[in-house]
Parts: structure tokens; C-alpha cells; sequence
């Protein structure tokens, strides 16, 4: 309980706050910061690059539900880390970082990593980025960080340390004070509650939010015998339900099933662009938006009610103890326009869907997936059923390329000598160069980590998109190096199956390594 310099009492403070893993880079700058961390018994990985440090520890978060945490330098180091911020923030991740900043900069230039006003450029990306110039400050900022994590929407805070402040000898943290999020349910309408129970195709749409979910969500559409859709983001909340559209909203005729609902409930989701591709979902019918935001209502919400999509779903299958469904969705028909849309698919993205569907049948179905920006991921996204929700992660809403290597990396921290779920990660060959140096710490971690790399040498979805629009395609064909050697130039694991026959056995010698393994797929594959 004695005294010590800020930067290890920080590192002291999360552990005792339930942190166990911090993700960064040491320099000058924040090195008081790494004073503590083996002594608090934290582990730290060492990335290659802050922004792979800010895509692993939005990968832990994601695989966790707990904050990931990232030590990152002054200037360079922040901004590196700024787009796996902007990610965290569109997709909702609970994640702190950690920066120092300089001690003066408005009578001082030229000073090591300075910038006009880090402070403010990091708030263009996060929920809020503040600086702690009192050990009290930093303590505080750090307990409404976590605080927030579990009563709000989890999204990204930003703290930054001036220097000196972070070598200046503190006190300890105070205890931590208990937060304990409100479950509580708003109450539910009667007429909105009359409008569910008397509706003859009622339609839930499933988003991230609704991740918990779980077995609230198929009791209640098996009770009213209602139809669901799933957002990319809500994808396995439902999981096998003859009823179930899956996660096919972004098809343009998905806007005619959504028309023929009587009543539509929304859930831990906004509808936003990347979930649809359109500006409305189509809605024809009354509409009721649950979420714990309520600064993000879709334009087709006729009510609104603020609370926590598992809460409301509990709610409501307790009133419907006894009641007997008189909705006539129809199983055949909801199995018709999924297969129409997945041909829809093999058509626009020719041969992914056999490839797609044979890795599915190769893969173990307790598999956490993180995909990155790639027309194989935009594909799968579409047509490879979950069975449970927070099983695969794409950066969807700000779409940053390089996302998929160090995610999974941050993942696999977390499952590696747990006896947990395995990790496999899937990238394109352009995206995947954003952060291939991450290859060396997932060597360095000894992580039995396949990485599915979709290689046809080409921006193709970028490439499709100039064809569409009618721009002779341009600056869409890269030369890319052969990636088994450099695979083994890292000390990982590579190999190229020939066959789709040889997918199974591949990923099965690639989750037993004792390295990451690149396996190389083709066009030629299909």
C-alpha cells in the first residue's frame, strides 16, 4: 500500500479491477506505465504496431465481455491507434486506452511526438478522451470508464497522462465501488404488449445488442410462432428456427418479407447502412424498437423503449405463459427465399459459395471467428448459419481493413490454456498485408491459430464496384508476396490445400500446431 510513481499504481489499479491482460508498446513516453505490470501480475503482449494492439484488444473484448486494455505512447502511438478506436466505437467494444501526453504544449514546439491537440483528435474517435493531470483524476477517470462499460452502450474511452504525472510518486487507487448495471424493464405498453400477442406474422430483427439474448429469443418466437432476422452483428441469437430468415436483410427483396409483417420488434439494433444496404428496412407495419440507447432510432420506429433487449424478452415471455400462437408464417416459404437468396449470392460472388460452404462443414462449431473486410467474409457473413451469437466478429461498421489477424490474436489470448473455444481467423490477401507483422506476436505467443487467407490477387470487391459503376477498373491489382514463405520467414505455419476434400484435415493440423497457420485458398479452389 506504499507509495509509487502513477504508472505502476495505474497498472496495480486495473488489475485489481479485474484486467488481465494489457495490449501495447513501450516507449519514453509511457513507460512509467510498464513500471507495475509484472509486478501486479498483468500480462502483456507485445504488438508489432499500435494499431494491432487496438484490433487485439478489441478482439479479447469481444471474445471477454471485458474491456480490452492498451498502453500506447504520446502522438504517433495514439493516432496509430485511433482506427481500431473508431472500429470499437462503431461496433460497440469495451475498450480503454492508455496514452501519456506531453506536460506543456502551448509555449513549447518541436518537442518528441507533439500534436497540436491529441486529446481532442482522439475524441473525434471514442465516447469520450480526457487527460488526468492528479493521480485522483486518473483513478476517477478509470472507475467511470469501467463503471460505463457495464451500465451503457460499451464503447471506447480515452485517458491520456501528462509525463511527469505518470512519474510522480501517488497513492493507491481507492477501493472499488460496486456498479451494478439496472435490468429493470421500462413498462411494457398494454396495447403495445396486445399489439405482439394478437399479431398474425409478427417479425422480430435481432441485432449486437441483443447478444444475450440466448434462450429468451427462441421461446418467445416459438411461442407467438413469429419470424426473425438476424443482423451481421446479431447473427446465432436465434440460431436453428424453421422460422428464422437468418442474417439476409441486406438482400434487396428481404424489404418484401419485412412488408408482409404485422407487427416488428427491433432489438439491440439501429438498422444502420451495413446491416441493410438501403436506407429502409421496409417496414409496412407498427414498429417497436428496443435498446438501452436511444440516441440511434430507426426512421420506421413507431415506439420506443429504452432497456435491455434480454430483460424485455424475459418480460415478455412470462405474459405469454399459456398463450397459443395464431401467426401463419411458413416454414417452406422461409426455407424457399433462403435459398434463393444464397443462389442470389453464388451468382454475384462466383465461386465463394462452394468454397464458403466446405470450410463451414471443416470447421468445429464451437469455432470463434474474426473476419476481416474481404468478399470472402461479405459472403459468408450472408450464408454460413450460427448456431449462438458471439461467435463471429467482423469489423462492420467502420470497416477497417487489417482487423482479423490481431483480433483473433486477442482472442486467442484469452482462450490459450484456458481448455477454451478455438480461434480461427479469415482475411483477403490485400487487407491481411495492413497487419501482417502481428504473424510474429501470435509466434511469439505460441497461439494454434488457422488464418484462412482468401487469395486472388485483386481489390475485388472494389474492382466489381468500378465495373458497376462503369470506371474502367484501376489501381484494383496488386503483387502479392508468396505468403507460405513469408509464413515461414515468421516462424509460423503454411499450407495450400488442393482440393476442398483437403480443408478438413488442414484445419485440423492447423488448430493443433503450436503456431499460427496461413492457409492459402484460391479461385482455383473451386
Amino acid at each position: 500500500m506504499s507509495d509509487r510513481p502513477l504508472g505502476a499504481q495505474i497498472s496495480h489499479m486495473l488489475k485489481d479491477r479485474g484486467v488481465e491482460v494489457i495490449f501495447g508498446i513501450p516507449g519514453v513516453h509511457n513507460q512509467e506505465l510498464y513500471r507495475g505490470i509484472e509486478e501486479a501480475g498483468l500480462t502483456h503482449v507485445l504488438a508489432r504496431h499500435e494499431q494491432g494492439a487496438g484490433f487485439m484488444a478489441d478482439g479479447y473484448a469481444r471474445g471477454t465481455g471485458k474491456p480490452g486494455v492498451c498502453y500506447v505512447i504520446t502522438g504517433p502511438g495514439l493516432c496509430n491507434v485511433m482506427t481500431p478506436m473508431g472500429q470499437a466505437y462503431s461496433d460497440s467494444v469495451p475498450m480503454l486506452v492508455i496514452s501519456s501526453c506531453l506536460d506543456e504544449t502551448a509555449a513549447t514546439r518541436g518537442q518528441l511526438h507533439q500534436m497540436i491537440d491529441q486529446r481532442v483528435a482522439a475524441a473525434c474517435v471514442c465516447d469520450w478522451s480526457e487527460e488526468a493531470r492528479t493521480a485522483e483524476a486518473a483513478y476517477a477517470l478509470i472507475d467511470r470508464a469501467l463503471a460505463e462499460f457495464q451500465q451503457d452502450r460499451p464503447r471506447p474511452k480515452h485517458i491520456q497522462v501528462p509525463i511527469a504525472v505518470l512519474q510522480a510518486l501517488a497513492p493507491p487507487a481507492p477501493p472499488q465501488k460496486e456498479v451494478v448495471r439496472d435490468e429493470t424493464v421500462q413498462h411494457l405498453p398494454p396495447d403495445e404488449i396486445e399489439r405482439i400477442l394478437s399479431a398474425k406474422k409478427p417479425l422480430f430483427i435481432f441485432g449486437g445488442g441483443a447478444g444475450q439474448c440466448g434462450y429468451p429469443a427462441c421461446d418467445v418466437l416459438r411461442a407467438l410462432g413469429g419470424a426473425s432476422f438476424e443482423t451481421y452483428a446479431g447473427r446465432g441469437v436465434v440460431g436453428p428456427y424453421a422460422l428464422n430468415f437468418g442474417s439476409y436483410l441486406a438482400r434487396p427483396s428481404s424489404a418484401e418479407v419485412i412488408g408482409e409483417a404485422d407487427v416488428v420488434v427491433l432489438l439491440g439494433t439501429e438498422l444502420a447502412e451495413t446491416d441493410l444496404w438501403r436506407r429502409l428496412a421496409g417496414i409496412d407495419a407498427h414498429c417497436i424498437h428496443v435498446d438501452i440507447d436511444p440516441s440511434h432510432k430507426p426512421p420506421e420506429v413507431d415506439t420506443q423503449l429504452i432497456c435491455d433487449a434480454h430483460a424485455f424478452l424475459t418480460a415478455l415471455l412470462d405474459l405469454l405463459d399459456g398463450h397459443e400462437g395464431v401467426a401463419e408464417w411458413d416454414g417452406n416459404a422461409v426455407a424457399a427465399h433462403k435459398r434463393q437468396w444464397k443462389a442470389e449470392i453464388a451468382a454475384e460472388r462466383p465461386g465463394l459459395v462452394p468454397v464458403i460452404d466446405a470450410l463451414r462443414k471443416a470447421v468445429p462449431d464451437d469455432t470463434v471467428i474474426y473476419s476481416d473486410m474481404t468478399q470472402f467474409a461479405y459472403a459468408a457473413k450472408e450464408i454460413w448459419p450460427m448456431k449462438r451469437p458471439g461467435f463471429w466478429h467482423h469489423p462492420t461498421g467502420f470497416g477497417t481493413l487489417g482487423y482479423a489477424l490481431p483480433a483473433a490474436i486477442g482472442a486467442a489470448v484469452k482462450e490459450r490454456g484456458t481448455g477454451g473455444f478455438p480461434v480461427m481467423a479469415i482475411a483477403g490477401d490485400y487487407g491481411f498485408q495492413y497487419t501482417i507483422q502481428e504473424l510474429a506476436t501470435a509466434v511469439e505467443l505460441g497461439l494454434s491459430l488457422p488464418i484462412i487467407l482468401w487469395d486472388n490477387g485483386k481489390l475485388g470487391e472494389i474492382e466489381d464496384s468500378m465495373v458497376r459503376a462503369q470506371i474502367a477498373p484501376n489501381a484494383v491489382i496488386q503483387r502479392n508476396p508468396d505468403f507460405l514463405k513469408l509464413a515461414e520467414a515468421y516462424g509460423a505455419e503454411a499450407c495450400q490445400p488442393r482440393s476442398l476434400s483437403d480443408l478438413a484435415p488442414t484445419l485440423s493440423q492447423a488448430f493443433a500446431a503450436k503456431v499460427p497457420t496461413i492457409i492459402r485458398l484460391t479461385p482455383a479452389l473451386a
